[in-house]
């Protein structure tokens, strides 16, 4: 499709980083956003902000893991602007899990999968089918992860496991929608190809007391900037993607009908040539190695 001036576009966990950088794009091009984010306030600010540069904004406070939130949230965009073309399902948050695997509380993963696995599910149930149904040409963009998207981060690896759940659900998605003869396309954004400074690193402010924590962490929450002084004075610099960069990317890639949204990145090259071979080899995961020692 071709995003113009006067079509809708939904982003979910648009209140701030790659989700509101998303939606000031889609309104520089001219296109209705309809922001959803659990976050009131900073979704508020991110509203006014938009209005203020003249884009037709509908707001809404969405817990995104809530199926008939999700629901309310379609009929909302439906009901103000007639149709929705674009849907990105970009709400996502850490788990907050600490040790190993064995050691997580199942609050973690009930948390993570909710949000970042279910609250994408929910997204194509709510809109995919009226897409469909408006005959209009439109694209469904999910946002995934280099973690787990193409290769684990064992030491975040509830958040891995969402992500890789995404990919797999945006390829069905894909072969559902061709199968159909439907005009809407899917694509699978893998932000980057750097680091990014996002609200990710603090999704603990919005965990739900249904997913509450049932013991004190062991270790404080890292925020990015203590994240970002610890790997300096290791040594290493840390690069950083602009949110704005990863917007334009996911534009282009509506455009040129791209599945994967996957920037050029020689790191991400190597990871999955490493895991591809691993896998075509029959091999155990060497790729995962520097963690196993640690």
């Amino acid at each position: 499709m071709r995003p113009a001036a006067g079509q809708t576009a939904v982003v979910t966990g648009a209140a701030s980083g790659i989700g509101l950088a998303m939606a000031r794009r889609f309104a520089a091009e001219g296109l209705n956003v309809v922001l959803a984010d659990v976050e009131e306030g900073a979704l508020d600010k991110a509203a006014t902000e938009l209005r203020e540069e003249g884009a037709q904004v509908l707001a809404r406070t969405v817990d995104v893991g809530d199926r008939a939130c999700v629901l309310a949230l379609a009929d909302a965009a439906y009901e103000t602007f007639g149709a929705v073309h674009v849907l990105c399902n970009n709400a996502g948050v850490g788990s907050g899990a600490e040790g190993r695997m064995w050691e997580h509380e199942p609050n973690d993963w009930k948390w993570a999968f909710e949000v970042n696995v279910w609250g994408v599910f929910h997204g194509i149930q709510a809109f995919v089918p009226r897409m469909i149904a408006g005959g209009e040409p439109g694209h469904v963009v999910n946002t995934s992860s280099g973690d787990g998207g193409i290769a684990p981060l064992p030491t975040a690896s509830v958040y891995a496991v969402t992500k890789a759940a995404v990919v797999t659900m945006t390829e069905s998605l894909y072969a559902h929608l061709k199968a159909s003869h439907a005009r809407v396309g899917a694509s699978v954004l893998f932000p980057g190809p750097h680091m990014l400074r996002t609200g990710l690193w603090e999704s603990h402010r919005n965990r739900p007391e249904r997913y509450a924590k049932e013991r004190p962490r062991r270790t404080p929450y890292r925020s990015l900037e203590k994240w970002e002084a610890a790997m300096r004075d290791a040594g290493h610099e840390v690069e950083f993607t602009p949110v704005e960069e990863v917007a334009a990317h996911v534009l282009d890639g509506i455009r040129a009908d791209r599945f994967w949204m996957l920037p050029q990145s020689e790191h991400s090259d190597r990871q999955i040539r490493a895991r591809s071979q691993s896998m075509l080899d029959r091999a155990n995961p060497s790729y995962l190695e520097s963690f196993i020692l640690d």
